[in-house]
């Protein structure tokens, strides 16, 4: 997709156009060209007058549309309202209530709370592309402060002296400059070791990448095991390099 919406107003306006939203549509589903989602075959007839394809082979459901096999696809709700909900929930960085997208895209509230239901389904489940080029990953505690908790809450969630039970949430960010919005990940691990980290690392940034990341041990000799350009920042000069070369390790967390 060419000249991406970088406003909610600019969003609105590039998915008005039914043939662009389901040209994006078709590139996003067939990057290598329509086929037939029941049998496989590529030889299938564009309805134009429809916005159906339709496959030669002789099978129950030989018309099919972009929406087959999506989340879209028992939806009465048109591919504009559908896109201009993803790209808010992917864009707006503290979230978009179902009452926002109702209000912005002229639905019910019940039906912005389903569509938001199903998209966030669909970004928890990793249906997307692995992160390239430039990308950061660092992982952060969450979880409740023990000072704001109530005693016997707190001696609940204590593992040893000093140290409360929090999750720990890993994210992966892919930087894209100022002409396009930057993505990023978060998943929930297990541990800080290196063999939760190094397997985020490869289910979630293509080989080659130039990967940031500070000084913890668990990114220790990563580069040797995943095929990629790996830049490490100590702690001690964080600040300075974030100040000389605008790279940060944070930005993922």
């Amino acid at each position: 997709m060419t000249n991406e919406p970088r406003t909610l107003m600019e969003a609105v306006r590039y998915f008005a156009d039914e043939d662009r939203t389901l040209e994006t549509m078709v590139s996003l589903r067939w990057p290598n060209g329509v086929h037939c989602p029941t049998c496989g075959r590529t030889d299938v007839r564009f309805i134009a007058t429809r916005k159906l394809w339709e496959c030669k082979e002789k099978h129950p459901r030989k018309q099919f549309s972009a929406k087959v096999g999506t989340i879209f696809e028992d939806s009465g709700l048109p591919l504009d309202k559908w896109f201009v909900a993803v790209w808010s929930i992917a864009n707006c960085k503290n979230g978009i209530s179902s009452y926002e997208l109702a209000r912005a895209i002229g639905v019910t509230q019940k039906s912005a709370w389903h569509m938001l239901h199903r998209i966030r389904l669909a970004m928890e489940i990793g249906g997307f592309d692995k992160f390239d080029g430039i990308t950061e990953a660092d992982e952060t505690f969450i979880g409740p402060k023990p000072s704001a908790m109530h005693k016997d809450r707190r001696e609940k969630h204590r593992t040893a002296a000093y140290h409360y039970e929090k999750s720990i949430v890993m994210g992966v960010l892919e930087r894209q400059g100022e002409r396009a919005a930057s993505r990023v990940r978060a998943l929930p691990i297990r541990d800080t070791n290196a063999k939760n980290l190094h397997r985020v690392v490869r289910e979630t940034v293509t080989p080659g990448a130039t990967l940031h990341t500070d000084s913890a041990h668990g990114y220790r000799a990563l580069a040797p095991n995943t095929p990629m350009r790996q830049s490490i920042t100590p702690w001690s000069t964080f600040a300075a390099t974030f100040i000389r070369t605008g790279l940060r390790t944070s930005g993922a967390s």
